[in-house]
This record gives structure tokens, C-alpha cells and sequence, in this order.
């Protein structure tokens, strides 16, 4: 069996830091370009579903951006708001997020109101358990990160 040898100076069992390869400028613009990015192509997504192939109009045209405005718009709120509440709501959130935009994507294929809404509900609980988990393992009841 092969087991990690300690390395001199570093004791066992502290958190390490991942170093970061980003400025703090790159950081900001992601922080708002990849919501922007996500939802261009949301857009894009929701409109193609609605004209089902068919061909593409000034309505279609204005239906996909005003959806990738109402997406960019929730996307940053959810993140920028999320993760100041407890790790619940902040998973309940989230996966919401996800659950409704999954929702309304099926919802423009043409598909019942009912299918889109059972097919929303498990795409939400999926997703809902696997942000609580990671939140559960990786945060104590304050959202502070557990020391590794």
C-alpha cells in the first residue's frame, strides 16, 4: 500500500489553498459574462424549440432575446443572492433556478402543461439533492467551509 509521506514543514491535516491563476479583474468579468454567455444561448435554446424548425422571424427574433434578458437577469440575482442564505434556501434556490428554466425550455417544444411541470418538479429535486449534499459536506451550519 502506498500511502502520502507528511512533507517537512507542512503538518497534517491543514486546509490547503489553491492558488489562484486569475486576477481579481478576471474574476469580476466572469462573474457577470458567463450569466450574459449562458443566456445568449438560452435565448437562442428557447427560441429554436419555439419555431420548431421552422423559419426564422422578427417575432422569433425578439421571443429569444427578451428570454435571454429575463434569464441573464434571474441568473445573476440567484447568484449574487444564493449564497448569503443558509445551505436549504441556498440549494432550494438554485435548483428552482434550474428547475424552472429546464421548465419553460420543455414548455416551448410544445409539450403539455402537465408533462412540463412533472419533467420541471424532477429535474428540481435532482438537482436540488445534489446541491445539498455538496453544501452539507462542504459547509458547517453557518455556511462556513468545513476545514479539510
Amino acid at each position: 500500500m502506498a500511502h502520502a509521506a507528511p512533507t517537512p514543514g507542512r503538518p497534517m491535516g491543514r486546509m490547503t489553498v489553491t492558488p489562484d491563476i486569475f486576477s481579481e479583474r478576471t474574476h469580476r468579468i466572469a462573474r457577470f459574462g458567463i450569466p450574459v454567455v449562458l443566456g445568449l444561448v438560452y435565448g437562442y435554446w428557447a427560441a429554436a424549440n419555439r419555431r420548431g424548425g421552422g423559419e426564422i422571424t422578427g417575432w422569433n427574433i425578439l421571443f429569444g432575446f427578451v428570454t435571454a434578458i429575463a434569464f441573464t437577469v434571474l441568473c445573476i440575482a440567484v447568484a449574487v443572492l444564493a449564497p448569503k442564505l443558509k445551505r436549504e434556501l441556498h440549494s432550494m434556490t438554485k435548483s428552482a433556478f434550474a428547475g424552472a428554466a429546464f421548465g419553460f425550455l420543455y414548455s416551448q417544444t410544445g409539450a403539455s402543461v402537465l408533462r412540463s411541470v412533472t419533467m420541471s418538479l424532477l429535474i428540481t429535486a435532482a438537482i436540488f439533492a445534489v446541491f445539498f449534499y455538496r453544501y452539507y459536506t462542504h459547509e458547517d451550519a453557518e455556511g462556513n467551509p468545513l476545514p479539510r
